[in-house]
Parts: C-alpha cells; sequence; structure tokens
C-alpha cells in the first residue's frame, strides 16, 4: 500500500478531543489512513510532499447543500432586494422544473469543485429537485460527478409530495409520490449506501420539508431508515412554523416529535426560528443542526445561539446551503462568516463562541451529524482528510501565531494550497487533480444559459 509523508508542516491543527496543535511536524499516510503525526518521521519508499510554510487543517465537512442550484444564482431578476419570498420561490422554482440529468450532473460539479478548492472533503447534498426530465437520475448523476472529482458525498435522497393546490410552494412539476419515493429509496440505498470505514459514499433519506409533503411521506422514511441504519434530515424551522400550526396545531418540531423524526440519527437544516425551549428539547432529543450562516444573512433570519447551543450540548454543523440562497460553496467563508455573525450579535445572545469553535463544528461536529467517527479530525487512525494552507505568503504575514482561530479570525478564505481526501490529492497548486477543468467549465458554461435562455424573463432586467 502506497504511502505519502508530508514533511515540515509549520503547524497541524487536529481538531481531536484534545485540540492539540502540532507545530514542526510530519504527517504520514498509508493509504487512507493517517499512521502518526510527529516530528522527524523517517520513511522509506514514500511519496513525500514539503509541508514547509503550511498548515495543515482536517477536511472540512459539509452538511447541507443543493449542489444543483449553482446554476440559479447572480441572477438580476430573482435575486432582487425585498422580493417577498411567495414570489421569489414561484420565479425560482420556473427554473428548476426545467433542470433534466445532464444539468444537475454538470450544475454538481460545479458546486463540488468550489467545496473542494476551499478545503471540503466530504459533502452532504440535499437533493429535491425531481422533475420528468430528471426522473429518478439526480443522485446518480451527482455520485458520478463526486467520484470523477474525488470529493466523499454523502446524499440526501429528497422529495416533494404535497401538490400545490393542497399547500405546499412546489410546483406540480416537481411532486412526486410517497411510494416512488420511497422505491428510489430503496434503489439508492442498496447501490450507495456504504457504511465500511473511510466510505465515499453513503444514502440519507430527507423528505425536503414538512410543509411540502404528506406526514406520510416522512412516516414512511422514517420506517426505511429505521430498517436498514441510514441517517435523517430535513428544513425545519425556517419560516414554516405558523403555516404548520394553521396545519397541525402545533410548530414543527413538537411535529417531528409526535411522527418520531427525531433523534441521534437526525438532523435539521437552519432552525432559525427555534426557541430557547425548543433547543432544550434539541438537546434532550439528541437531534442536531446544520447551521448555514450565509444563507441565513441573505434571507435576513436571526442568528443562531451558538454559545447556548453549546452549553446545552446540541451538535452543530455547518452548511452552505445551495446556490439560490448562497450564491457559492466556499466552506471557509461559512467558517468566517459564522464568526462575524456571532462577534455582531453576542450581546444580544448572551455571549460569544471563538473562532475555533466555528472550526470544529465545520469539522468534528458535521461529522458527528453524518454519524462519522472515521472523519472530521487529524489523528492515527483517521482518514486522511485534509487541506493545506500555504501562510508563507506575504498577505500573510503575522497570523500563523494562532492557527486554531486564522480562518475565523483572519479571514482566510482564498483557495487552499493542497486538499487531499481518503489520502489522495484531489486539488493542488490551483488544479484539480483528475478532470480537465477548462473543458468542464466550457460545457457547464454552455449548458447553464441554454436553460436559463429557455425560460421567459429569467434573465431580463428587474423593473425598477
Amino acid at each position: 500500500m502506497s504511502r505519502t509523508l508530508m514533511k515540515n508542516a509549520s503547524a497541524v491543527v487536529t481538531c481531536d478531543a484534545k485540540d492539540q496543535v502540532f507545530r514542526n511536524c510530519d504527517i504520514l499516510i498509508e493509504g487512507a489512513e493517517i499512521l502518526q503525526i510527529a516530528p522527524g518521521i523517517c520513511c522509506e519508499e514514500c511519496e513525500v510532499i514539503d509541508a514547509a510554510g503550511k498548515i495543515v487543517y482536517p477536511g472540512l465537512v459539509n452538511t447541507h447543500h443543493h449542489l444543483f442550484q449553482s446554476f440559479v444564482r447572480n441572477i438580476k431578476s430573482i435575486d432582487c432586494p425585498n422580493m417577498e419570498l411567495a414570489e421569489w420561490l414561484d420565479r425560482v422554482y420556473r427554473i428548476f422544473v426545467t433542470l433534466d440529468a445532464e444539468a444537475i450532473y454538470y450544475a454538481s460539479l460545479v458546486s463540488l469543485s468550489d467545496l473542494i478548492k476551499h478545503g471540503c472533503t466530504t459533502a452532504f447534498d440535499h437533493q429535491y429537485c425531481y422533475t420528468p426530465l430528471t426522473g429518478t437520475s439526480p443522485i446518480d448523476r451527482q455520485m458520478e460527478a463526486a467520484r470523477e472529482l474525488g470529493i466523499r458525498l454523502h446524499s440526501g435522497r429528497g422529495t416533494n409530495t404535497l401538490p400545490r393546490q393542497e399547500g405546499s410552494t412546489m410546483p406540480d412539476g416537481m411532486c412526486e409520490t410517497t411510494a416512488g419515493f420511497i422505491a428510489d429509496a430503496k434503489r439508492l440505498i442498496d447501490t450507495y449506501h456504504d457504511t465500511s470505514r473511510f466510505s465515499m459514499r453513503q444514502i440519507a433519506l430527507a423528505p425536503c420539508q414538512p410543509i411540502n409533503c404528506y406526514q406520510e411521506t416522512f412516516t414512511e422514511a422514517i420506517k426505511l431508515a429505521r430498517e436498514t441504519g441510514v441517517r435523517l434530515h430535513t428544513h425545519l424551522a425556517e419560516g414554516e412554523n405558523a403555516i404548520m400550526q394553521r396545519r397541525w396545531g402545533m410548530r414543527t418540531l413538537d411535529w417531528c416529535k409526535k411522527i418520531g423524526f427525531v433523534g441521534e440519527d437526525v438532523w435539521f437544516a437552519h432552525c432559525w426560528e427555534l426557541t430557547d425551549d425548543e433547543w432544550k428539547k434539541m438537546a434532550d432529543l439528541g437531534s442536531g443542526v446544520a447551521h448555514c450562516p450565509e444563507a441565513a444573512m441573505v434571507s435576513g433570519n436571526a442568528v443562531l445561539p451558538l454559545k447556548r447551543l453549546k452549553e446545552l450540548g446540541v451538535t452543530v454543523g455547518l452548511g452552505c446551503d445551495g446556490s439560490a440562497s448562497n450564491d457559492g460553496s466556499n466552506l471557509l467563508e461559512s467558517v468566517r462568516v459564522a464568526y462575524l455573525m456571532q462577534t455582531h450579535y453576542s450581546k444580544q445572545r448572551g455571549g460569544c463562541v471563538n473562532p475555533y469553535d466555528i472550526l470544529k463544528a465545520a469539522t468534528t461536529g458535521s461529522a458527528k451529524l453524518l454519524g462519522r467517527t472515521d472523519i472530521g479530525s487529524l489523528e492515527a487512525g483517521k482518514a486522511a482528510d485534509l487541506f493545506m494552507i500555504d501562510v508563507s505568503q506575504l498577505n500573510l504575514v503575522g497570523i500563523s501565531h494562532n492557527p486554531q482561530e486564522l480562518i475565523g479570525c483572519a479571514g482566510v478564505t482564498d483557495n487552499v494550497w493542497l486538499t487531499m481526501v481518503n489520502g489522495k490529492i484531489v486539488y493542488q497548486d490551483h488544479r484539480l487533480c483528475f478532470v480537465d477543468e477548462k473543458e468542464l467549465a466550457k460545457k457547464a458554461e454552455n449548458l447553464c444559459y441554454k436553460i436559463l435562455e429557455n425560460v421567459p424573463g429569467v434573465l431580463d432586467e428587474p423593473e425598477g
């Protein structure tokens, strides 16, 4: 089995249980596994990487995304200030229903490459865009894109089953039946769900959100998940509570608790509307939250009380969210933005977590949400998932004395120097290692414009 030796790293930030940082040391990797972190490691017949002037971090783990949305960003007719949610949804869904399997594939390549370039080694995608044109192919095409790039992918098989005429916000072209959803979920679990150590692909069951599905969709997802051992995910408390109270006479978290869509195998996205009492329930239930700071800012929603969640013991991971509400897939930037949000609102929120807490949310916290014990930190026996920042550059002079807080505090959010997944370098020196990036970018750009030009009014200048 091949071995790789990273020599003389300026610092290794482990994010382990002891929060260790090693200075001027080496990392020995065999295959997909970290064997040793120590100074002066000797290894014959190793591929040597000179890590002098570099800081090494655990690979970031993204816990909430919509990869297909990279074709729907920076569009004037959609990204209008002060647009009402209903109008915004109507405009963006007009594009979603035109997407086909090729669009899913190329949009996924766009989003995943952005994640890789910014130090992400494991991505969870919440895929709910199933149309007459895509059929049941979206996750298959996403797995294809992830395999080509070399990133680890957890795919959430989402769905929308409630028609618009019954109160959903989804167009009919994006609705499925519960039976169809469950049948395809079984196929995906049989095909892709790999629970082995260092696995590169897994499946979760992820009905899009309670207001856009029949209750049976959630209860059938719970049944299948518990039978097969896969995890559960959905959007929660992102503005739907009033609708749920009218429809069911209770808030969304209580509805999830009533039907059993809670527990240590469940994590939720956003949770902007949760009260302190509801956060206490989350802690007692063992469910966690994927915090998407940039999406919260774009939509003007509440800031999560991360210090309070830490006190309560709620597991917090980090997510980019899709490009319809966050026009990029830079999880490093999410670390920075999350910290700035906390500092800005610290007095209102009873204090602030530090930048290292945010980094740990994006690594060990996120790994825990996905049910992974083999990723999220740098230590012997864990997967060789990591990224490296070159701090020998002139503009970064003076920030290396505190590498744990460097990303959030100093805002080092550019492309990293190297990203490694399972012991394989997937990105280095501004180059994706396994694909012809220029050729893929050309094809993706042409397809993106073809799709947008065929949706009336999308590329028009907005009035006013």
